[in-house]
């Protein structure tokens, strides 16, 4: 299992920009597929993004798709989700998530991952 620490959230106007890390430590992170979730309160987790453990194959939550970006750095050990143009329905807590699966494939489903960092708050602002 790999340790997962997520940075990078706080306050953001309506129409701006953030990026959250992931940071992971455990010598198989490579071998994991990741993804981004988030949760209002109140509310369900949902998905909002998933990139594979080379980092080629990403996928996204329709909500998102045309505004964030998922990608990952491997040899700093590091997921990062870039989001544009925020809006209030936006804000919640992000979770980072990873799996050990097959290569070249991306996972949307909470139940797929078994490794959860311990969430960034992002609240954006009208």
């Amino acid at each position: 299992q790999v340790q997962l620490v997520e940075s990078g959230g706080g306050l953001v106007q309506a129409g701006g920009s953030l990026r959250l890390s992931c940071a992971a430590s455990g010598r198989t992170y490579s071998n994991y597929a990741m993804g981004w979730f988030r949760q209002a309160p109140g509310k369900e987790r949902e998905f909002v993004a998933a990139i594979s453990s080379s980092g080629v194959r990403t996928t996204y939550a329709d909500s998102v798709k045309d505004r964030f970006t998922i990608s990952r750095d491997n040899a700093a050990n590091t997921v990062y989700l870039q989001m544009n143009s925020l809006n209030p329905e936006d804000t919640a807590a992000y979770y980072c998530a990873g799996v050990s699966r097959s290569r070249g494939v991306v996972y949307t489903r909470p139940y797929d991952y078994d490794c959860w960092g311990q969430g960034t708050q992002v609240t954006v602002s009208s």
